[in-house]
């Protein structure tokens, strides 16, 4: 077991399970942090993530390296480590599964701000178009590359990766990113599949609202994700995500 500091490891337990219990992932996914300062990583072991314990967390390098823990980490465990490797300013990684992200990139559709909290991503969301899992550097390389300087890629038919600060934004931006595509494909339905009637936020729309996607309000949705996520059974999928 590796023990880093209580708080962060009792933070990536709870991203974990509010991954699965919130739909956006089941039996597969996963959320990390990076051990401030450093250039490893805390991720849970190779199962659900709704099962994640805070005791029982790995350590590792962002070159793939397991430095602590026990037990194995999951495949795709190179998303995390390349994203870290690439950018010194994200200390939080999710990657995760949810049906409204794939369901976009299998219509090709890209991402649209169709909600305040979707102003999030007022500067795009690249897709990763490769399919397949991501289990070597080199395609976390490219997953890192991929993304950019940004805060989420999707990922073509297999999911997504959102990349901040902390792990409780990235959490949050996750959950918020879910929630758009899923938004987007009901009014996709509504309008009969026709992508012209959707009636989205413009560049100065998005930009306005965007300031509002704060530290506050990011913290606000974490107390709320954090407090619902262990009251909601396993296999939970909360209504509206």
């Amino acid at each position: 077991m590796y023990v880093a500091d209580k708080a962060l490891c009792e933070d990536v337990a709870k991203a974990n399970r509010i991954v699965e219990r919130f739909g956006l992932s089941n039996a597969f996914g996963h959320v990390s942090a990076r051990v401030p300062g450093t250039d490893t990583f805390v991720l849970p072991t190779r199962r659900s993530p709704g099962l994640a314990q805070e005791d029982k967390l790995l350590l590792l390098n962002t070159d793939g390296k397991l430095l602590a823990g026990e037990g194995q980490p999951n495949s795709e465990f190179w998303i995390h480590a390349r994203i870290y490797a690439a950018r010194p300013d994200v200390g939080g990684v999710v990657h995760a599964h949810p049906p409204g992200c794939i369901c976009l990139t299998q219509i090709g559709q890209p991402l649209r701000v169709v909600f305040n909290n979707a102003s999030a991503f007022r500067d795009g969301v690249p897709e990763y178009e490769r399919i397949g899992l991501i289990r070597s550097r080199e395609l976390g390389d490219l997953v890192a590359t991929r993304l950019g300087s940004g805060n989420a890629v999707m990922m073509r038919g297999h999911g997504m990766a959102a990349a901040l600060p902390d792990v409780r934004s990235a959490t949050v931006i996750a959950c918020y990113l879910e929630e758009t595509a899923s938004l987007q494909l009901r009014m996709l339905s509504a309008a009969g599949g026709d992508a012209s009637r959707l009636r989205v936020y413009s560049d100065e729309d998005a930009a306005l609202i965007g300031g509002d996607n704060n530290a506050t309000t990011l913290s606000r949705a974490w107390e709320y994700f954090a407090a619902a996520v262990d009251k909601l059974p396993l296999g939970h999928v909360k209504p509206g995500l």
